[in-house]
């Protein structure tokens, strides 16, 4: 049976079958707290006799009539089909049901605001639910012109694709919105959001004097805090850089941003009406990194009402084409029209981090996968989808040149406005206008998975002069990738007496095959630091020559600017991740770097990758002697740190994670109840939770705390952090119940179940407290995928399981989880994916242990 799957070839056989026209949708939101009624009148041509079907996930169907005759529900609805028999050329499909609020971010999600008690409801099809909603033909490229006609509470408003229009009065207490008829689209881009929202409008005028509506909005509780200037100026921006970059303009009547509650991703590029995650609404002060990711998020979604929403995959398996793209296109725009100039040095630290940690998985697939059905997409929302493709993408821009690719761009949406293409489409275009064979580009960048490594091989004489120099292209072990082609740049770097490390020389020069020679280098003295990959201008795992990764981690603090400093302590990490290079030794050059880096996003990304260190690739018996000490110079970088500025917050809440003795834990205590100052620091709202779940998880404080500081913040927020922080307490009782609530309630909304998922791992001083659930996870694994949707199935699973355990004396979680594999081979490829990648993670860690105490 197909349950709620689809795949490729079925969507193949139903586009060659019904091609779409329309669709009425009729929503009444008046009816409950758990339903709604949905009236769907689908119009459609199709082959004459031929039978299809079309989908609903809905727990009552009402009725169903084709072409003016009765169908009976019971005979023609199940595991989310209707099936459609004897076809006329044109057709008229009428559906009638009750559909399900949700309270996990998929289909439409109801929630109340603790606040003030006010609902608020929005829309998250991506991938496959829009059938939530409403009868459709649930696959990209069956796209049609959506109308919706949506009765609501009177003290509520509603948006979608088309403009709001005025209400009409249905009755006492409701009205009704009649939406105008959108432009062709996708169903996955269709969107309803409704609710007492509140917000602030204005527009863009376009070059050509063309007017396009803007609004930005948010719940009431939190309409205060929202900063819609700066949201509307970025994206103002966005459309003039987008406009004129693709030469084409905006393709829809109006352009809303909603920010929405309890939302699982970043945000969602629904044509004219983008939902983002409204923490983005910042109601505490936020990190810059934070700040500078919801201006990379704005300018991805906008970029997609080109790239995906105006001329869209034909299938899921060109989904990298969406995501890469306004992932690239995105930090290309944040680095050319908004203040964060040095976006490619957030891209280096933190997105081209995830895809190497993703493209080094069992599980790594190209980035232009073959997706043979639902499943298998769902799972390919990833590192390689977004942060692969779009650095493969920056290189793609150096090899056919900007003016050329841009040109191509422009050539594309042309052909295929308010259609569907595929990966030919694109590179046809490409190849046009810059000359270039693509094919073998293609088949090396995008169709084969996997990193090479890149390393510099040196020969000097006895006085220090380099006599040969090369760049060696490797295939780690186990990867599936070819050599490919790189456009490199190695920098020279000189170590002043100052301790300055300034940059020389820049040599750039193209990769290609296994051993490439650099001859600009001959006859030179040996810089102190040859960096390979200066610029970043590839996609390889990089290893330095040994003197250079010597000096680089010994002087990390001298480089003058931090991408260098970045792409040394980038090739570090790789190398304690791949059991090359003791962990303590990454630690000593990142607290190193701590002291003079500014840029936020680096020191978040140094911040992650310390507590990386500290829970799970330092052995257990060294980790708490290693906290000690790493949270004594974290307090002391806080105070040095500039009053007020983003690096003393960063290191604060850093402090309140890893604190382990007394006085470390007095310091975090006095700085939330006051008795410790930091001048400049502000302790908000959400800086006293980061504070409160650093002293519960060290067992400092416990639950009569929590509960005295949810009385301060009846919030979403406050009952989120006061779950994590109520699993976050270290005792087998506490870790438990958080267990097992996770694992038995799955009403549990989504946003909380991440939350306490972080609490209940939050074992860094005590990951003994883990050692029950390994057996446990084993024995649960299956049903929570049998008994949850997608999405939280995948949060389950992923974030139950914790590495914390691997190296404990007497337990062995590696082994569990290679014998739940072997014990289920027939398990769904989705969940053994899952299962698999954390087996992936934890013979990882277990190397960065072997090389630590191999270092002692």
């Amino acid at each position: 049976m197909p349950g709620q799957n689809l795949t490729r070839e079925e969507a193949i056989a139903r586009a060659a079958t019904v091609t779409t026209s329309s669709y009425d949708v009729v929503l009444d939101l008046t009816r409950g707290e758990t339903t709604f009624r949905s009236t769907t009148t689908a119009r459609f041509t199709a082959t004459p006799g031929a039978d299809t079907f079309i989908d609903l996930v809905a727990p009552t169907v009402h009725s169903i009539t084709l072409n003016g005759r009765e169908l009976d529900p019971a005979a023609v609805y199940a595991d989310s089909r209707i099936i459609l028999e004897g076809l006329a050329q044109d057709n008229e499909l009428v559906v009638v049901a009750d559909c399900a609020y949700m309270h996990t971010g998929e289909g439409l999600h109801r929630f109340t605001d603790p606040a003030d008690g006010l609902t608020y409801l929005y829309s998250q099809f991506e991938v496959p639910d829009s059938r939530r909603v409403y009868a459709v033909f649930e696959q990209p490229d069956l796209k049609a012109s959506f109308t919706f006609t949506v009765t609501a509470p009177s003290s509520w408003t509603v948006f979608s694709n088309s403009p709001t229009p005025e209400p009409s009065s249905a009755g006492e207490d409701s009205h009704t919105f009649a939406f105008a008829p959108t432009e062709p689209m996708s169903s996955y881009v269709t969107a309803i959001v409704a609710g007492p929202y509140t917000g602030v409008t204005d527009a863009y005028t376009a070059a050509d004097g063309r007017t396009v509506p803007l609004g930005v909005y948010c719940r009431a509780s939190l309409a205060d805090h929202l900063d819609a200037e700066e949201i509307l100026e970025i994206t103002k921006k966005g459309f003039a850089y987008y406009e004129d970059l693709f030469d084409t303009p905006y393709a829809f009547s109006k352009y809303d941003q909603i920010f929405v509650p309890e939302f699982n991703a970043g945000a969602m590029e629904n044509a004219g009406c983008v939902t983002h995650r409204d923490d983005y609404v910042f109601r505490s002060r936020p990190v810059q990194a934070r700040v500078e990711r919801r201006a990379v998020t704005i300018l991805h979604e906008l970029a997609h009402m080109w790239f995906g929403d105006l001329v869209t995959m034909t299938w899921w398996n060109d989904l990298w084409l969406n995501e890469s793209f306004a992932e690239y296109i995105s930090t290309l725009a944040t680095a050319e029209t908004t203040r964060f100039t040095d976006a490619w040095t957030t891209f280096q630290t933190i997105e081209k981090a995830w895809a190497y940690n993703q493209d080094q998985l069992s599980s790594t697939h190209p980035v232009a996968a073959e997706i043979r059905d639902l499943h298998d997409v769902e799972v390919n929302f990833d590192g390689i989808t977004y942060a692969k493709g779009a650095a493969v993408l920056t290189a793609l821009v150096g090899y056919v040149g900007r003016k050329s690719f841009f040109t191509g761009i422009a050539n594309y949406l042309a052909a295929h406005a308010y259609a569907n293409a595929e990966l030919s489409d694109l590179l046809s275009e490409l190849e046009a206008v810059s000359g270039r064979d693509l094919s073998t580009w293609t088949r090396l960048w995008l169709q084969e998975a996997g990193v090479t490594t890149l390393r510099t091989e040196l020969d000097l004489d006895e006085a220090g002069t380099i006599t040969r120099a090369a760049i060696r292209q490797e295939i780690p072990a186990g990867s599936p990738a070819s050599l490919r082609p790189h456009r490199v740049a190695v920098g020279c770097y000189r170590l002043e007496d100052s301790g300055r490390l300034e940059r020389t020389g820049l040599i750039e020069l193209d990769v290609d095959g296994e051993l490439t020679p650099i001859p600009d280098l001959v006859g030179q003295s040996r810089p102190d630091v040859l960096m390979l990959n200066d610029e970043d201008l590839t996609y390889a795992k990089v290893r330095l020559d040994q003197a250079s990764l010597a000096t680089g981690l010994e002087h990390v603090g001298g480089f003058t600017a931090s991408l260098p400093r970045s792409l040394v302590l980038a090739s570090a990490w790789d190398m304690v991740r791949d059991g090359e290079l003791a962990s303590s030794r990454f630690l000593g050059a990142a607290l190193e770097a701590l002291a003079v880096e500014e840029h936020s996003s680096v020191i978040q990304g140094l911040l992650g990758r310390i507590t990386t260190c500290l829970s799970f690739y330092l052995p257990p018996e060294l980790r708490r002697d290693s906290a000690t000490q790493v949270a004594e110079s974290l307090w002391g970088l806080a105070r040095a740190a500039a009053p007020g500025s983003d690096k003393q917050l960063q290191l604060v809440r850093a402090l309140a994670a890893h604190a382990v003795t007394a006085d470390q834990l007095d310091a975090v205590e006095g700085l939330l109840e006051g008795g410790q100052a930091l001048e400049g620091l502000v302790v908000d709202q959400d800086l006293r939770w980061e504070l409160l779940i650093g002293l519960v998880s060290a067992g400092r404080c416990g639950q009569a705390r929590i509960d005295a500081e949810l009385e301060r913040d009846v919030t979403t927020t406050g009952r989120e952090r006061a779950g994590e922080a109520r699993a976050a307490i270290p005792t087998p009782q506490a870790k438990e119940a958080a267990w097992r609530e996770l694992v038995d309630s799955a009403s549990m909304p989504n946003e909380t179940q991440v939350r306490m998922l972080r609490g209940l791992t939050n074992v860094e001083r005590d990951p003994e407290l883990l050692a029950p659930f390994v057996a446990e996870y084993a024995r649960e694994a299956a049903g929570i995928w049998e008994s949850r949707t997608f999405h939280m199935a995948e949060n389950l699973l992923s974030g139950l399981w914790s590495d914390a355990t691997v190296g404990l004396e007497g337990l062995d979680p590696i082994g569990a989880l290679e014998a739940w594999l072997a014990e289920h081979a027939e398990a769904p490829a989705a969940l053994r994916r899952i299962v698999q990648e954390n087996l992936d993670t934890a013979v990882r860690v277990a190397g960065a242990q072997a090389a630590e105490r191999a270092a002692r």
